[in-house]
C-alpha cells in the first residue's frame, strides 16, 4: 500500500498558478509614485509699450484661449483696404521717378503689403466675414474712417508730380499713411482688440515693420531735403 505524504501549506503555494503568484507578488510590490511632468513658464505678452509677465501655474491653468472679437474684424476689413491704398501709391514709382533707392523701397512696399493683404484675406475666409472687393479706393470718405489714408487732393498731386517732386510727396505721404497704420494697431488694442493670438501676431508685425519703414524714409527724406 502506498502512502500519502501530507498536504502541507508549502505543497499548496507550489501549486498554485502562475497568475494566483503573479498577483501575490505584485501586490508586494511598493509602486512607484509618478514623476511630475516638467512645467514651463507662461509669458503673457504685454500690449505695446508694455513689458511682458510671466503667469503663475494658477493663472496659466485659468487662461482660456480668446477669439476674434468686432473690433478685430473691423481692423483687418480697415486694413485691407488701407494696404490697398499704398500698393497703388507704389504702382506710380517706375514712371515718374529713376531715383534707384525710391524704387527699390517702393518695390519692397508692394512685395510686403500684397502678401499682407492675402494673409488679411485668410483671416477673414476663415472666419467668414466676407470681403467687400479689394479694398481699392482712395476717396475722401476712406480718408476720413482711417489714420494715414490719402485724401483724393492728395492722391491726385503725387499722381501729377515727377522727378525730384514726386520722391518728397512719395515720401512725406507714405510716412503719413504708414503712420496712420500704426495709429490703427495702437486703436486696435485700446478698444479691446488683438486677444486673438492671429491678430494679435499680425498687428505687432505691422507695427514692428512698418515703424522700420517710417524711420528709413524719415532719413531719406532728410538726405534729399538736405
Amino acid at each position: 500500500m502506498t502512502s500519502r505524504r501530507p498536504y502541507s501549506a508549502r505543497t499548496a503555494l507550489l501549486a498554485a498558478s502562475p497568475i494566483v503568484l503573479a498577483v501575490a507578488l505584485t501586490a508586494c510590490t511598493p509602486s512607484q509614485p509618478d514623476s511630475p511632468e516638467p512645467t514651463s513658464p507662461v509669458v503673457q505678452l504685454g500690449a505695446p509699450g508694455e513689458s511682458n509677465r510671466t503667469l503663475s501655474p494658477e493663472e496659466a491653468a485659468g487662461l482660456d484661449t480668446p477669439e476674434h472679437n468686432e473690433v478685430d474684424s473691423a481692423f483687418m476689413l480697415a486694413m485691407i483696404r488701407h494696404h490697398q491704398q499704398a500698393i497703388e501709391m507704389t504702382t506710380l514709382v517706375d514712371d515718374r521717378t529713376d531715383d534707384r533707392d525710391i524704387r527699390l523701397l517702393a518695390e519692397r512696399m508692394s512685395v510686403s503689403q500684397t502678401d499682407e493683404k492675402a494673409q488679411i484675406t485668410s483671416w477673414l475666409q476663415e472666419r467668414f466675414i466676407p470681403v467687400n472687393g479689394d479694398g481699392s479706393g482712395h476717396d475722401g470718405h476712406d480718408a476720413a474712417s482711417m489714420p494715414g489714408m490719402l485724401t483724393y487732393e492728395q492722391f491726385a498731386e503725387l499722381e501729377a508730380a515727377s522727378g525730384d517732386e514726386f520722391d518728397r510727396l512719395f515720401l512725406e505721404y507714405m510716412i503719413q499713411h504708414h503712420e496712420g497704420a500704426v495709429q490703427m494697431v495702437d486703436d486696435l488694442y485700446a478698444d479691446g482688440g488683438g486677444q486673438e493670438s492671429a491678430t494679435d501676431q499680425f498687428a505687432r508685425h505691422v507695427e514692428s515693420d512698418q515703424g522700420i519703414e517710417i524711420a528709413r524714409m524719415q532719413q531719406m527724406l532728410a538726405e534729399r531735403e538736405g
